[in-house]
């Protein structure tokens, strides 16, 4: 996205207010117009970080994420992944109570939750690396990557093994 023109129409903008104002406003404009381009072009890049974080919200686990290339920024859009088709499986009729129930596990329902996650700096800097060498917003990753450790824990449960199974197991080498 080339921000030029905005920030032209900026100095576009104060130009036409100094004139209001005579010769030495004119000429006080002229000298702030060139300190104000690179504000200018900040606080628009603030502006879309911010508008694109809001996008992400509404979009996780897919993300838009801003990229600086030179002076313009470049959105990076990665779409949520598709829903798989569902399986033709012959179910039983469901009771009329059945619809109150939560959904199963591995069964997405669309809404979305808000956490306050506390992470050691070290963590997130590398959360944010690996994020970025994928493509991906740190929101995006994360979600990805607490998918994948349910996933993986719900396949390698061993029933019985559990911290609340009540049972006591042991650990350790043995000669």
């Amino acid at each position: 996205m080339d921000l030029t023109p905005y920030v032209d129409n900026l100095r576009h903008e104060l130009a036409i207010a100094a004139d209001a104002g005579g010769e030495e406003a004119r000429a006080l404009a002229e000298r702030l117009t060139a300190p104000l381009e690179s504000a200018a072009r900040l606080t628009l890049l603030n502006a879309l970080s911010a508008a694109m974080s809001e996008v992400t919200l509404e979009l996780a686990p897919g993300s838009v994420d801003v990229r600086l290339r030179g002076l313009d920024p470049e959105f990076v859009v990665t779409p949520p992944p598709a829903p798989e088709p569902p399986q033709e499986a012959q179910a039983p009729l469901a009771a009329p109570a059945a619809a109150a129930l939560p959904p199963a596990a591995g069964e997405d329902d669309g809404s979305m939750a808000r956490i306050n996650f506390r992470l050691p700096a070290h963590l997130k800097s590398r959360a944010e690396s690996a994020a970025a060498a994928e493509g991906l917003s740190v929101n995006a990753w994360l979600v990805r990557a607490v998918s994948t450790a349910l996933d993986g824990r719900e396949r390698t449960h061993q029933p019985g093994r559990g911290k609340d199974s009540g049972s006591r197991g042991f650990t350790g080498w043995v000669r």
